[in-house]
This record gives C-alpha cells, sequence and structure tokens, in this order.
C-alpha cells in the first residue's frame, strides 16, 4: 500500500487532534493519543508539527485566515452592507464551528495561542464596519451581543437544520443590532 503523501497525513493529525480534543479537551489530548490515533509514531508526528502549539495553531489557522480575508475584504470596499456583513461572518464561522465548538468548551485555547487579543480585534472591526469608525457605547454593546451570540448559536442549535440555524440566528443578531 503507498505511504500517504505528507499533507494527508498533516490532515489526518489536524482530523485527529480536532476529535480527540472534542472528546476529552485540550489539556487531556496528548500527543501521543492523537499519533495512535492516526496510525504514527509519536516522533513521525513532530515531523509534522514541532510542538502541541503548532498542531493547534494548524487547528485554528484555516478560520484566522478566513476571518481576516473577510474584514480585509470589507475594509478595502466601500459599500457598507451591514447584513450581507453579519451572513458572510455567520457563513465563516459555521464553517469553522468545530474551532468554536472547541473553544466554548475549554477557553484556554485562546490564552493558549494568544488568539484572545485577535478574536477581540474581530469583534471590533466588524463593529466598525457596521456602525462607522466611531461606535457609541450602546452600539458597541449591541455589537458584543450580536456578535458573541451569532458565534454560539453555529454550535449549540444542532437539533436544526444549518439554514434554519443561519436564519433564525441573522435574524437574531439584526434586531439586537436594530437593522
Amino acid at each position: 500500500m503507498p505511504r500517504p503523501r505528507t499533507s494527508e497525513t498533516a490532515d489526518r493529525i489536524r482530523a485527529a487532534a480536532m476529535d480527540l480534543i472534542a472528546e476529552k479537551g485540550v489539556q487531556q489530548a496528548s500527543l501521543r493519543e492523537i499519533a495512535e490515533r492516526v496510525g504514527i509514531t509519536k516522533p513521525a508526528l513532530y515531523y509534522h508539527f514541532a510542538s502541541r502549539e503548532e498542531l493547534l495553531r494548524g487547528l485554528v489557522q484555516p478560520l484566522v485566515d478566513e476571518m481576516e480575508e473577510l474584514l480585509a475584504a470589507e475594509e478595502s470596499a466601500h459599500e457598507e452592507d451591514p447584513r450581507r456583513l453579519l451572513a458572510d461572518y455567520f457563513d465563516v464561522t459555521y464553517r469553522h464551528r468545530a474551532i468554536t465548538s472547541m473553544v466554548m468548551t475549554d477557553p484556554s485555547v485562546l490564552a493558549h495561542l494568544n488568539l484572545a487579543a485577535e478574536v477581540d480585534g474581530w469583534r471590533r472591526r466588524l463593529t466598525r464596519l457596521m456602525y462607522g469608525p466611531t461606535p457609541t457605547i450602546a452600539q458597541q454593546v449591541r455589537a458584543t451581543v450580536a456578535i458573541g451570540g451569532l458565534g454560539d448559536c453555529t454550535v449549540l442549535h444542532l437539533d436544526a437544520t444549518p439554514a434554519e440555524v443561519r436564519q433564525a440566528t441573522l435574524d437574531a443578531a439584526y434586531a439586537t443590532l436594530g437593522f
């Protein structure tokens, strides 16, 4: 049987890590267990990811990259459409809901990877995009509630279809934001 390509092995490691972290939490998921699930040795895992932090970063990086891409595109556009922006934000967070779930289960992931400031920065940028460069405190609070609730809804309402969750979440967020 041919050996998997390096990128395929890294993908399998990330998938096993996400599954194990979902089961046990970030701190309890050992690199040895992850390697065993993939069917490789721990040194082979280290070939792909030099440390636990690098593996965790590899898990969250797709969300970080996609969110940065979305916000940069919105900031360079000269048309503000808060409803579309929030819908696009929902779509990104929904695609990466396993990461949101991981962070909700174990918030230390944010601190462990120094992501708390980055996530806070995303919220501030979204708030400015929706309300302008100097949002009032009331607008900032509305945005905090809407954006935080939106993220929660991507992982808490698994009994509904994605389309139902999307519509209900966006309706609630728009109402909270005053749109």
